[in-house]
């Protein structure tokens, strides 16, 4: 299939790793280019054994200038670096690794989905659903697992039929070629990536290439809250079957007598979902669509739905005690994050805030004090975090553990304690993942 091809694989990390275990699979000549140093990089003799190119440490004019078969990227290399344009103006196809791992393998029913916040939520229910419904399903793309990882792992060269999960972010979009889901979705489009993107409307558009490949047979979950989907419909027309949903207005899935409906069918109430706020209704819905247009049964994503309490350190229940709900948001590091956290509840919360000092800008956020109860500041941002968000009811501790502890102080009957710090945690913990399992590991253990 790819015997003999001469391909170039920019920029190693996860993607890039997966794709050069792929393709020396299928017995293409490697050339590898890291930007990092030889005694950066854990693979290189193994590389050099194998019989896999290595040029690291930079990037050589004259490198861009050999014939190549394809070029595969790793979505992280902005695709404005001049040996990138070169690349381009030659007219050799650039592919991400899903690409690749696309081209590579037996038809599959792809389920992509792509938007500004809520991805990973999402991706987690439909893959946690179609689990339970004991299907062949894999979850791939930007929560961390190279599609051409899975490709190896399950043989989808020589095997079909598979439910196949992709969380993309517009990174890996640009460089998609034939890439073809059967069911695919813009959760939404707010501002993001200004710094790799020339606009916001270069952005936007760019989440439109999740469906244009798409055809009668294929089906597009469409968000009709969404202004800016709405536009950019109109101007990159998708030719998959439209299925709708929305919060508000008719669709085809909807809320109807406080429950979820889809098609007229009945899936499950309201107060029976875990996950709080309006934007976890919506994940739903395209979980739900996802599922039951590839056949799952209605009661298996009952079931599913009922039992899912989200995605660790997102939003993420620990428990009630004495009355007092505590959750963990500790992978909300920056402000927008942090605020559809706080629009989530339906009330005012105890929140605890703080961590590394990167600079955020606090404006936006400082308009949702009716959502704050209480603010409890804490770490190295804590003292400018007090200052800026102005809300009357402030405390100023020093670490998190000191946060908890002013937290289960001040809380009552009923009252919502929110861990949501709006910035990174690297001046006290290694990253989200430590400081949401030492607020969990504290309050379990009150």
């Amino acid at each position: 299939m790819l015997k003999g091809k001469r391909v170039l694989v920019l920029g190693l990390a996860k993607s890039g790793k997966a794709a050069v275990e792929l393709l020396d699979h299928l017995h293409a000549n490697i050339t590898v280019n890291e930007f990092a140093p030889r005694d950066k990089i854990d693979c290189y003799d193994d590389y050099i054994t194998r019989g896999i190119e290595m040029v690291v440490g930079g990037h050589p004019d004259e490198l861009f200038e050999r014939d190549f078969d394809f070029v595969v990227k790793n979505p992280g290399i902005n695709y404005h670096k001049p040996f990138i344009l070169r690349l381009k103006e030659r007219g050799l196809p650039i592919y991400t690794e899903i690409e690749l791992a696309f081209q590579v393998s037996k038809p599959q029913n792809y389920i992509a989905v792509t938007g500004t916040n809520g991805k990973t939520t999402t991706v987690t229910l439909i893959h946690e659903i179609f689990k339970n419904a004991k299907r062949h399903v894999c979850l791939a793309g930007n929560v961390g697992v190279p599609l051409s990882k899975l490709v190896l792992e399950h043989d989808l060269i020589h095997n079909a039929g598979y439910d196949i999960i992709l969380e993309m972010s517009n990174f890996q979009l640009l460089d998609i070629d034939k890439f073809h889901p059967h069911i695919s979705t813009i959760i939404n489009l707010t501002p993001d990536h200004l710094d790799y993107m020339d606009s916001l409307e270069e952005y936007y558009a760019s989440k439109t290439r999740v469906y244009m490949n798409q055809n009668q047979k294929d089906y597009y979950l469409e968000n009709k809250d969404d202004s800016n989907i709405q536009s950019y419909l109109s101007q990159y027309p998708c030719y998959g079957q439209s299925i709708s949903f929305s919060l508000d207005k008719e669709a085809d899935c909807m809320i109807k007598n406080q429950a979820i409906y889809f098609q007229n069918h009945h899936i499950i109430d309201l107060d029976e979902i875990k996950i709080v706020g309006r934007h976890n209704i919506q994940n739903m819905m395209i979980a739900i669509m996802s599922a039951m247009l590839s056949g799952v049964n209605r009661d298996c994503v009952y079931e599913t739905l009922f039992n899912f309490k989200g995605v660790e350190h997102r939003i993420e229940f620990v428990r009630e005690f004495n009355g007092v709900q505590y959750y963990n948001d500790s992978k909300a590091t920056n402000t927008d994050a942090a605020i559809i956290a706080l629009k989530a509840f339906e009330k005012p919360v105890i929140l605890l805030m703080g961590g590394h000092e990167k600079g955020l800008d606090l404006t936006e956020m400082s308009g949702y004090q009716e959502c704050i109860s209480h603010l409890i500041c804490f770490g190295e941002a804590g003292q400018r975090f007090a200052e800026d968000m102005k809300c009357p009811q402030t405390y100023r501790v020093e670490h998190l553990k000191d946060a908890i502890m002013k937290a289960r102080e001040l809380a009552q009957t009923g009252d919502i304690v929110l861990l949501s710090p709006s910035t990174s945690s690297y001046d006290e913990f290694s990253g989200y993942e430590e400081r949401g399992n030492v607020f969990k590991k504290i309050i379990n253990e009150f």
